[in-house]
């Protein structure tokens, strides 16, 4: 027992040191791909760029330390990321410290579901998620993780619209109006580097020496200089009243978001007080509810003034003109189509600005690119974060369906490396130890995390052995947390935006569309459904997820509803098949019925059409034989349409019998008193005996129509005519 609670120590297991050199060695390899990677899928999931490095603390040693596989790189993922994003901007502002707090609980949230799904041995929950549906998503999900991106690659700046791609054309518009060259060269460059080192050698750690070479050039070039000035520094007579517009619109929708969120409360305390009541809302409810949907609609025409607002600075474009006196700067800036003749300028300057009120006298002016800037050295505080149990049901539908998500992507990644190593690896064990990732990530300022497939292609490679690579992955993160940190400043943001763009170019695979086509053509249209919706509903991933789901599981219902029943007779090789498929002849006497699949309510109605279609199709129709080693189960329903079917043959004057009876179900028929209406004797251990007992009893033990049967289908290979 102790092996299950503690699945590492089977790790030390005939251990030697030269196995521990090679995990030490891939444990620092995956850690510079992971450090770099963590950042930027940090800022694809809303937060800070450090957050990822929290993320990356943690949760590869928990995962490694607790799960299955000893192999699998544990962290920060693309698709989650976006996941962890779309679903808490509704909730609050990407970046704010609400944001941060609630990305925090989801990840607690999604690993206290992973790891209940495991100890409760569920783990064969996630096939409910098919590979058509998966395949779906995962396309869309990489163009839409890639093409967010576009905006760190030109140096331009747009509020998120409702939709994705009404994002990418704000995008558009605005590269076409500004492109910070610059930026785009970054951006260009780092791909390029990584491109060819993959190709030289893909042991190369490709991504961090296109962030060491990228930074460098970046403080040395000075890429990023900004310039914080007063409003007065900037000659332009209308730019005063646009801020002070901005900053109202901004105020108040703070304003009247709390009162929101006080009016959400009076109406939980007014649910709680008629919780127990009988009918629809009371009064009191009905007002309450009328006076927070008006202060949603007027929250909404701020937010519209405020995007106006925030649109109209950001396309500002200013020349600066610079006075040096020694260590010092004065800047004056004028709007770029106002530059007094014959003043030398600096380039190109753009007003800095978010979702906050912005400071007058404090007006950030950006000359140059962006970089991740100043990231707090030292270790995150380790808290337990504060969940509630509103809290925990607001956010569990999307914890579900990350966690689904999540553990699927990272138990398809362990057994593909298990196929290589030989290891055994376990769902249940996997879901624990992904769940205490995501658990104890929380507790250190994680954000929701998952097994990578790029960091653990890395690892495997490396040639780890044991999960101590893992283990000292964490560690090398927890050194550069504690020392490295001021080496990150001036790493550019899109390099990081690079390192992302490159990173899910190995998700896009349209040939799954086409495996699932000519797998099952309906397989095909629902992945190729999943990808369409999730690309149209963007950022709400879910839609697509959940389109998927249901198509899949209307396709599973209505199979399941007309399961396979087909007539035999005998073919070529001597071997009873399908008459319809192979284009068999059939007995006109003797009908043997295959019924592929459980015999239970939703189907038992289709046996009995089938059987009267059978009927209908042999007017000389004298015994219906079931061969039933295709019913592995059967309900009372079933069983009591194959009674019905019994009495209305015998009724007819057609005899019935089976063969192939499982256990299972001769038990049903031995309960409920079915195996006695039967009786034994028309009971078969085979359909090979039953057919040979009933075509001796039907074509010779009887005297036929005229005509009779001649050589009998049912033992001799005779196809259909043309």
């Amino acid at each position: 027992m102790i092996f299950k609670f503690f699945p590492f120590l089977l790790w030390f297991k005939g251990y030697k040191v030269g196995e521990f050199k090679v995990d030490l060695l891939a444990g620092i390899t995956v850690a510079m791909v992971l450090i770099p990677q963590s950042m930027a899928y940090a800022q694809l999931a809303g937060l800070p760029a450090y957050y990822g490095l929290y993320a990356a603390f943690l949760p590869p040693m928990v995962a490694a330390l607790f799960g299955s596989s000893r192999q699998l790189g544990t962290g920060p993922v693309a698709v989650v990321s976006l996941m962890s994003a779309a679903s808490l901007e509704p909730l609050a502002t990407a970046g704010s410290p609400e944001f941060i707090a609630y990305s925090i609980i989801l990840a607690l949230v999604v690993g206290i579901f992973q790891f209940s799904l495991g100890v409760l041995r569920l783990g064969m929950v996630v096939n409910f998620l098919s590979h058509p549906v998966i395949n779906g998503f995962t396309n869309a999900a990489a163009i839409i993780i890639a093409s967010s991106q576009f905006s760190k690659f030109f140096g331009v700046y747009v509020d998120k619209a409702p939709h994705h791609y009404e994002t990418m054309m704000r995008v558009a518009k605005a590269a076409l109006d500004y492109t910070h060259i610059p930026t785009l060269i970054y951006a260009c460059s780092a791909v390029v580097i990584m491109v060819i080192l993959k190709k030289i050698n893909p042991k190369i750690p490709n991504v961090l020496v296109a962030v060491f070479i990228t930074t460098v050039i970046s403080f040395f070039t000075s890429f990023n200089h900004d310039a914080i000035v007063d409003v007065s520094a900037i000659n332009d007579p209308t730019l005063a009243a646009k801020i002070t517009e901005f900053n109202h619109a901004t105020a108040e929708i703070k304003k009247l978001g709390d009162e929101r969120a006080e009016k959400g409360k009076e109406m939980d305390e007014v649910k709680a007080h008629a919780a127990g009541g009988h009918g629809g809302p009371s009064i009191e409810q009905i007002a309450v509810q009328s006076e927070i949907d008006t202060l949603t609609v007027h929250m909404n025409h701020a937010k519209e003034e405020a995007h106006l607002d925030r649109k109209y600075l950001r396309g500002l474009k200013f020349e600066a003109v610079i006075d040096k006196n020694g260590n010092d700067k004065t800047y004056t800036f004028y709007p770029k189509e106002n530059l007094p003749v014959g003043i030398d300028s600096s380039g190109t300057w753009r007003l800095k600005l978010k979702n906050s009120e912005l400071d007058s006298s404090q007006l950030i002016i950006m000359g140059g690119g962006a970089i991740v800037g100043k990231i707090p050295k030292g270790l995150p505080t380790l808290e337990v974060p504060e969940l509630t149990v509103k809290t925990f049901f607001k956010l569990l539908p999307t914890a579900i369906i990350i966690s689904l998500l999540g553990f699927m992507e990272a138990i398809a990644i362990a057994k593909a490396m298990a196929a290589k190593t030989g290891q055994k690896i376990d769902a249940n064990q996997e879901l624990i130890g992904q769940g205490l990732a995501n658990i104890f990530g929380s507790i250190g300022s994680s954000y929701s995390v998952s097994g990578s497939f790029s960091r653990s292609a890395v690892n495997l490679a490396a040639g780890a052995v044991s999960g101590i690579s893992s283990v000292v992955t964490s560690v090398v993160v927890v050194v550069t947390l504690l020392f490295f940190t001021p080496l990150l400043y001036h790493l550019p943001q899109a390099t990081l935006a690079a390192v992302i763009m490159m990173a899910v170019i190995g998700l896009v695979n349209f040939s799954g569309f086409v495996h699932s086509w000519k797998a099952q053509w309906y397989d095909g249209v629902i992945s190729v459904l999943s990808f369409l919706v999730t690309l149209y509903f963007a950022p709400h991933l879910d839609k697509g997820i959940m389109v998927g789901f249901a198509l899949s599981m209307g396709v599973f219902l209505y199979k399941s509803m007309r399961p396979v029943v087909s007539e035999l007779s005998m073919n070529e090789e001597k071997v009873l098949k399908s008459s319809e498929h192979y284009r068999l002849k059939g007995c006109r006497h003797i009908s043997v019925v295959r019924f592929d699949g459980a015999l239970f309510f939703a189907n038992a109605s289709y046996l009995d059409e089938q059987v009267a279609k059978f009927r209908n199709e042999h007017p000389d129709l004298r015994y219906i034989l079931l061969d039933a080693k295709g019913i592995n189960d059967m309900d009372a329903s079933g069983e009591e349409a194959l009674a019905m079917i019994v009495d209305r043959l015998r009724a007819g004057k057609v005899g019935f019998a089976m063969s192939g009876v499982k256990g299972q179900v001769m038990a049903v028929m031995e309960r409920t008193g079915l195996l006695d209406k039967i009786g034994m004797e028309n009971l078969y251990p085979n359909t090979r005996t039953a057919v040979a007992a009933l075509v001796d009893e039907i074509h010779n033990g009887t005297d036929l129509p005229e005509g009779g049967c001649g050589d009998c289908p049912l033992t001799s290979y005779i196809p259909v005519a043309g």
